[in-house]
């Protein structure tokens, strides 16, 4: 390449090294049921990692190559029997979103130009799907800890007023409700506006791990008499720990009735509504002031891309909008249009996620999205059965949606932690499954979670023949949890 620039010298072996990758990529997508789920990063590439960095660079064949070497190292979540996190699988059309945004290389903070009429689109496809009115706020941002900040800044703004932008809470005691199963973004939002995670009230979950809304009527009764202000109720659509969908019409009454915002923490579960089977299990969420999900969970596209929905457009806006000088708005020319994204969340420089979410759609369409969504919720009531079948197995949630949480009960009943623990993780360093493990009511619990559109039927009948032969050799080892 020449000196001062970054272009290829030799397009044509760019381009035989950029198939070669694609090559490479399809190669790993189209393989994504075979072989091990995780493997760990060898010491060889841990300690290339480690290296200075490069003075001199290898060349696109060189970069290449090291990438290549890379593939076989991630989290394991476009495997089928990845079940740990609410991971999306992804899907082989990703590829080419990527490849075009990559060639565009657009900045979608501003400005009149295609990608920022994609995204306004996207939005609005979104508002349709999630039954929000047509010119609700919104944006496409990196997931759904970043759209609850957002939400939740126009939240604290109708309650305090714009003026919070300049002189800051002050002495003001704003409270907000949500599920003690409640994911941890929502304190973390608290504490990134200056409202303090303890101004975030858990309340107690009944028997099906949904909020109690008699314990958060009283909650907000006893803060209103103690001199506190409540500005916000929070309804989770799809509890990370058991997938619980907390009684969001009621929530949405008691906050109407209360003056106060309702948000939903829909991360993966709103996006069930996709599957006419399961829309109703979401009634109310349609009345929210706010919501929050992701794309890169349950609908499938790649990693990073999430939704904010703000009903109240306006709101929106006045919590975010403050251009300098710079960005000054134009009627006509590149600096013109009435939709800049900056105007509506933190962020100034902002990668044209949009486009994937826009070509997944096209490439599939929200039926067949919620075809998937319907099938891996089966998937996990046959799991349920399963485990039910078994004699040394036990259930420790009802199934909401696509997770259920269960252990191994052979044994000792002090030992049961420790044993469930070490399951999770021979089933993970074996390279068969991944779990992740997580306490309910205290015990230490085995969590599946059904989010992958490649996961078959069989899957699930080998998980359940492996934890209980894992189970039934570490009891025959004489298995103890190893001292702290």
């Amino acid at each position: 390449m020449a000196k001062g620039r970054l272009d290829p010298a030799d397009w044509t072996a760019f381009r035989q090294e950029a198939h070669r990758m694609l090559d490479a990529a399809l190669d790993k997508m189209a393989g994504a049921e075979e072989g091990r789920v995780w493997t760990p990063l060898p010491d060889p590439l841990k300690d290339a990692l480690a290296a200075p960095v490069p003075r001199a660079g290898l060349g696109p064949a060189g970069a290449a190559e090291r990438l290549r070497a890379l593939m076989p190292y991630g989290v394991g979540n476009t495997h089928p029997r990845f079940w740990g996190w609410v991971h999306g699988a992804g899907s082989p059309g990703n590829l080419l979103p990527e490849i075009a945004a990559s060639a565009i290389n657009a900045n979608l903070g501003g400005r009149d130009h295609g990608g920022v009429h994609v995204e306004r689109a996207v939005v609005r496809w979104c508002a349709e799907l999630m039954g929000f009115p047509p010119d609700s706020g919104g944006l496409i941002v990196s997931g759904t800890s970043m759209a609850t900040i957002i939400a939740l800044k126009a939240a604290r703004g109708r309650a305090l007023g714009t003026q919070t932008r300049q002189e800051g809470v002050g002495a003001a005691r704003l409270t907000g409700y949500c599920a003690a199963q409640a994911h941890s973004c929502v304190a973390r939002a608290f504490d990134m506006l200056g409202l303090g995670s303890e101004a975030l009230r858990r309340a107690p979950v009944d028997g099906d791990f949904r909020m109690d809304t008699a314990a958060l009527e009283a909650a907000i009764a006893q803060d209103r008499a103690e001199g506190f202000t409540p500005f916000l109720v929070v309804g989770t659509a799809g509890a990370v720990n058991t997938g619980a969908i907390d009684p969001l019409a009621d929530l949405a009454a008691i906050a109407a009735s209360e003056g106060l915002w309702f948000h939903v923490d829909g991360a993966f579960g709103a996006t069930a509504r996709l599957s006419p089977a399961l829309a109703p299990l979401l009634a109310g969420m349609e009345r929210a002031d706010s919501l929050a999900f992701d794309f890169h969970k349950w609908l499938q596209v790649t990693y990073d891309a999430g939704c904010v929905l703000v009903r109240d457009r306006q709101a929106q806006l006045d919590a975010f909008s403050e251009r300098p000088d710079y960005l000054a708005p134009a009627t006509r020319g590149l600096a013109a249009g009435d939709f800049w994204p900056v105007d509506y969340g933190p962020e100034l420089s902002r990668s044209y996620r949009a486009l994937k979410v826009y070509a997944h759609l096209l490439e599939h369409g929200a039926d067949a999205l919620g075809a998937v969504i319907e099938n891996n919720c089966r998937q996990a009531r046959l799991l349920a059965e399963l485990v039910a079948q078994a004699p040394d197995l036990e259930p420790l949630c009802p199934v909401s949606l696509n997770i259920l949480c269960f252990r191994f009960t052979g044994g000792s009943e002090a030992a049961h932690d420790a044993v469930n623990a070490e399951i999770s993780v021979r089933l993970q360093e074996s390279g068969l499954a991944v779990l992740s493990t997580t306490r309910i009511h205290g015990r230490l619990a085995l969590r599946v979670n059904i989010t992958n559109h490649r996961t078959r039927d069989g899957d699930l009948h080998l998980l359940v023949e492996e934890v209980r032969k894992i189970g039934a050799t570490l009891l025959a080892e004489g298995f103890h949890a190893a001292a702290p």
